[in-house]
């Protein structure tokens, strides 16, 4: 016996549509209300044109039947072409301003997306595709935009010249018409079937584009690995699999769709032959006041009623997608940051005191907690040092210090002072950062390292270079970019530019992290003495692989899976002949062995 499969069906128009709808109308066309009055009233008078074109035509048609004058007639023909350069006038008017008031929503709409995006916290983008970001605030704000603002206007232009016309056919004919709209209600069955399956077919095909852009850029970011590992069929086939599957769900809702415009065609035809079937009987029986220029008046109205309705059954047919897409861009808002300003947050606080961490907890996922209790303490203007195996929390204290995540207890000071109690861009702008990951723009390198100081003069930005050994290059380079995230230089270039950055930025706290992994052991020691110029007076944290570059450091730290197992200077963790020592005699061993 056989199950049969059922499809839970996805309301058309939810709560939550209206309630997008009206967060759309508050936030971004409200204002703009007497712009689109003014577009209403020009639509308006698009459907009045119609309306009157048919009561001349009658009039015409009675001139030429009933042999009437010939200056009637040019008249007649005179007022038509004035109604229909109106309409040709306001045709042109109404997607001006639409496209203007549309073009200026997209705008604001990306604007806040962007601006609440940069409030979000790290966790979000760590969790998120960038392909999901990429497509909510390029595709589906432009495809959003030019729906509300054009379609719209010209759904509501069709709506009007429905409802006016039909108004008029039925002054003119009520039983006529009253037949005509037997199929009304076979038309807003097949509508409502087509609404549900484009919306559902809209949901699974936005995951889809989503899923598909991410691959792209997961694939130009790791071109290197894929050359190098001869692994182009393999990716040519993945993404191609990504195309299919768009193509087939767009196929799905377009196929859809495409039920929409024969369904209104044969209901169409149904409807003229009841109107010259029913038209002709009245005009043959004397029992009806009905003359051949009415019936063709008639149908002529009923052809003005049925082209615009066509076009607005497109119209509620791609609607429900495009609810979809406003849900998408709206659930971005959804997201609200963790890491913000206390109520009484200062700015205020001892940016050379010691930094301490007191009984710290943090975990990224309750599975697998990091930090259970961790005390450290930082001297102000001394130079300490993380060191441990990959895993052990290095990096992540770095995270913690300047706010990047909040700790889940215990609690991080600086100066005595709180850092959650520190407003969080005074908090972040007394560190001076050079990660492993660095961020390098397609821009030259000259901008790249003035990214972290706009308002830096020209010489501190040669004095910074020339600190970081990478001025030489500079003027090798000039003005020209460096590629997308950097790919034309080495990876000890790039270090170099961060640590220039943060010779220009010169905050009291100083991050460095693996700040000399992608140097050669010549290059590190030829800006050794720009690191001691560029640690000197500061509160200077080292995360280090290679133990021979902290071997200078006032204070050694040593993690172990998140836990604190050594702690003292170089010579004195040597002797101890700990987890120290072993890692130290390890390196050095395979140094001499090279």
């Amino acid at each position: 016996m056989t199950q049969k499969k059922t499809e839970i069906r996805i309301p058309l128009f939810s709560a939550q549509d209206r309630d997008n709808l009206r967060w759309l109308w508050s936030k971004y066309l409200k204002k703009k209300a007497p712009w689109l009055l003014v577009v209403m009233l020009m639509v308006l008078v698009q459907g009045l044109v119609y309306q009157q074109f048919l009561s001349l035509t009658e009039s015409g048609l009675r001139v030429i039947f009933d042999a009437g004058a010939i200056n009637d007639l040019i008249q007649v023909c005179a007022v038509v072409f004035f109604l229909f350069a109106v309409r040709g006038l306001m045709a042109y008017l109404v997607p001006r301003i639409t496209i203007r008031i549309s073009n200026q929503a997209v705008f604001e709409m990306r604007r806040d997306l962007v601006s609440h995006m940069m409030s979000l916290d790290l966790a979000y983008f760590e969790r998120t595709k960038s392909g999901e970001i990429m497509q909510r605030l390029v595709g589906q704000t432009q495809s959003l935009g030019a729906f509300v603002g054009q379609s719209t206007a010209n759904a509501v232009r069709d709506a009007v010249t429905v409802v006016i016309v039909s108004g008029y056919l039925i002054y003119k004919n009520p039983i006529l018409f009253t037949t005509a709209v037997v199929v009304l209600p076979f038309i807003i069955w097949v509508m409502n079937y087509v609404a549900w399956r484009v919306k559902k077919g809209q949901i699974e095909a936005e995951k889809a584009i989503g899923n598909y852009m991410n691959g792209i850029e997961e694939t130009v970011n790791g071109m290197r690995t894929v050359k190098i590992s001869n692994q182009e069929p393999m990716e040519e086939s993945r993404l191609l699999e990504g195309t299919r599957s768009i193509r087939d769900l767009q196929m799905r809702v377009q196929t859809t769709q495409a039920l929409v415009m024969p369904t209104i065609d044969l209901s169409s035809a149904f409807v003229y032959v009841l109107v010259i079937g029913g038209g002709g009987y009245m005009v043959l029986n004397p029992n009806f006041d009905v003359d051949g220029a009415a019936i063709i008046t008639f149908l002529l109205g009923m052809v003005m009623v049925f082209d615009p309705a066509r076009l607005l059954a497109q119209y509620f047919g791609a609607l429900n997608g495009q609810m979809v897409l406003l849900d998408r861009i709206r659930s971005l808002y959804q997201e609200t940051p963790t890491i913000a300003d206390a109520p009484a947050a200062v700015t205020d606080f001892d940016t050379s005191g010691d930094i301490v961490l007191s009984g710290v907890t943090f975990a990224y996922s309750p599975e697998q907690p990091l930090f259970d209790g961790l005390d450290m303490t930082f001297k102000g203007g001394q130079v300490s040092a993380i060191v441990g195996a990959t895993g052990s929390g290095k990096t992540t204290i770095l995270s913690l210090l300047s706010r990047l995540y909040d700790v889940k207890g215990g609690h991080i000071t600086i100066g005595g002072t709180p850092i959650d109690k520190l407003k969080v861009n005074k908090l972040r702008s007394s560190f001076s950062v050079v990660a492993q990951d660095i961020v390098i723009f397609n821009n030259s390198i000259w901008e790249n390292i003035r990214y972290v100081n706009p308002d830096a003069t020209e010489a501190e930005v040669w004095q910074a270079a020339e600190n970081a050994e990478i001025a030489d290059f500079i003027r090798q380079r000039g003005d020209a970019p460096v590629g997308p995230k950097g790919a034309q230089l080495s990876g000890g270039q790039k270090q170099r530019i961060a640590i220039a950055r943060a010779f220009l930025r010169d905050a009291p706290i100083l991050l460095l992290d693996e700040a000399t992994s992608a140097l050669d052991q010549a290059t590190e020691a030829r800006i050794k003495s720009a690191l001691d110029r560029l640690t000197k007076g500061k509160t200077t944290i080292i995360v280090a692989h290679r133990l021979s570059s902290v071997s200078d450091s006032d204070s050694i730290f040593v993690l172990e899976s998140g836990k604190l197992v050594e702690q003292g200077k170089h010579d004195r963790l040597l002797k101890e002949n700990g987890l120290y020592a072993q890692l130290y005699k390890a390196q050095k061993k395979g140094y001499d062995e090279r």
